[in-house]
């Protein structure tokens, strides 16, 4: 039986889906953030050593990150499901878009989420301004142009196709939800890009992802 270490409002929540996705059972291990600093709970480092989710384990192993464990499942339970054919144009997109979701496009995330804390955080009267200041400057100057220019690109590339990798729904769509929905939440994705704006209206409407839902519980960003 697969079980997954499921933290709430996390990217685990696209391990869930990729199992309905697949029919595959599963065993749902739940952890519930720290309310006042959103961490995973320390529960989590008796199943790894960095206590974070997603973490599966499986036959014997256990395994961690969001692209290797898809990798996993799909190579070890998906029979030829969910991923283009080896060789093929589209599992090269694949492969970008799979490692482009946590290598490019999360990054600039975590880092506006941080710096858009900073200027509410409890501190001295006499620092706020001071903090407010420098980080509204790296917002301006490295945060948002990032982020902008990412979601120009994943618009200008789904002009090219309905899904990430191709014309065929994939597990790279899985991948990219989260990035997406973070960017739809706290990024400024709206209208304006109406490409991704109906990929999400797409992926939200699977019935696998939905079944996700009611398993997973609470998950604030299932909104387009």
């Amino acid at each position: 039986m697969i079980v997954v270490h499921h933290l709430n409002n996390s990217r685990s929540q696209r391990v869930l889906w990729l199992l309905e996705e697949l029919g595959l059972p599963c065993e749902i291990r739940k952890y519930q953030r720290d309310p006042k600093t959103m961490l995973a709970p320390p529960e989590l480092l008796q199943v790894h050593p960095l206590g974070k989710s997603p973490v599966i384990t499986d036959d014997g192993n256990t395994l961690a990150e969001s692209g290797a464990i898809i990798e996993y499942l799909l190579e070890r339970h998906g029979r030829g499901r969910l991923a283009p054919a080896k060789g093929t144009p589209e599992a090269l997109r694949f492969s970008y878009w799979l490692h482009f979701a946590e290598g490019s496009a999360m990054p600039p995330l975590l880092l506006k989420l941080i710096f858009d804390r900073i200027p509410k955080t409890p501190m001295p009267f006499f620092v706020k301004p001071i903090a407010k200041g420098i980080s509204a400057k790296v917002l301006a100057m490295m945060v948002e142009p990032n982020l902008k220019r990412q979601l120009d690109f994943m618009e200008a590339e789904l002009s090219k196709s309905e899904w990430f990798a191709g014309a065929e729904f994939s597990a790279a769509d899985i991948q990219m939800s989260f990035p997406v929905e973070a960017s739809a939440q706290r990024a400024g994705l709206d209208a304006s890009r109406p490409k991704l704006m109906a990929w999400l209206k797409r992926i939200h409407a699977r019935p696998a992802y939905r079944r996700a839902l009611e398993r997973g519980g609470p998950y604030d960003f299932a909104n387009d």
